[in-house]
């Protein structure tokens, strides 16, 4: 390098040797291959996507939902510890497909369009996002019933705590109290999350030291009602 080059020059050069290359964010629907899933794109692509469509007075997204059903899944009792881990990866990935499809609660209920679409698409990303993280894409039906009945709890307690609905819920809600997360800390968490569950493969389960979903954000905290 030229001794006399002007500092700022160095310096730019010196910075963009470095930098972090930007997340690949989910694109066309119609191809997406498990080499191509970016779980750092997911997490914020979630993060940055409001529950129910955002028919809410207060913000709570997708990575949010996620993160609470997969803590609340690893903490039940009867399930073998690998198990458990896969269970918990697999309740954390459930909203992923929303990254290339939109959340499906946002849509209207009757869209022929949006239903076709999930049919269409669904299915495919659900596979490829499972193989990049390591899972079996059709995991057993009891654990289907599972992962639905502690999604429904999760959501029964979402719409308790932020005022959702008139009152009486078809599932019982989760004992904890939801408190929104500010998006940035969602997405942290979520990825957070991701790779404590990711890592746990190789046999270190449950020993990572996330926050609970619902923990107060370092940075960001909780949003205002």
């Amino acid at each position: 390098m030229n001794e006399h080059e002007p500092q700022v020059e160095r310096r730019r050069r010196r910075t963009s040797s470095t930098r972090t290359p930007p997340p690949r964010w989910p694109g066309n629907p119609e191809c997406v291959e498990a080499s191509a899933v970016d779980f750092e794109a997911i997490a914020h692509m979630l993060a940055n996507t409001c529950r129910w469509g955002g028919r809410t007075r207060r913000y709570i997204s997708l990575a949010q939902h996620a993160l609470t059903a997969s803590e609340e899944i690893e903490a039940l009792d009867g399930i073998a510890g690998e198990d458990r881990r896969a269970l918990a990866l697999h309740a954390l990935l459930a909203d992923a497909g929303a990254a290339w499809l939109g959340d499906a609660e946002g849509e209207h209920p009757v869209s022929a369009r949006a239903a076709a679409r999930t049919r269409t698409h669904g299915a495919r990303i659900d596979r490829a996002v499972l193989e990049a993280a390591g899972l079996d894409p059709e995991p057993p039906e009891e654990w289907a019933e599972v992962l639905r009945f502690v999604d429904r709890m999760t959501d029964a307690a979402e719409r308790r705590d932020l005022g959702i609905g008139a009152g009486g819920f078809l599932f019982p809600p989760l004992r904890r109290t939801i408190r929104p997360l500010a998006p940035e800390a969602a997405a942290e968490r979520w990825l957070a999350r991701f790779h404590e569950l990711h890592a746990g493969s190789d046999g270190a389960a449950g020993n990572g030291a996330a926050a609970p979903a619902d923990a107060d954000a370092s940075a960001g905290g909780e949003l205002a009602s």
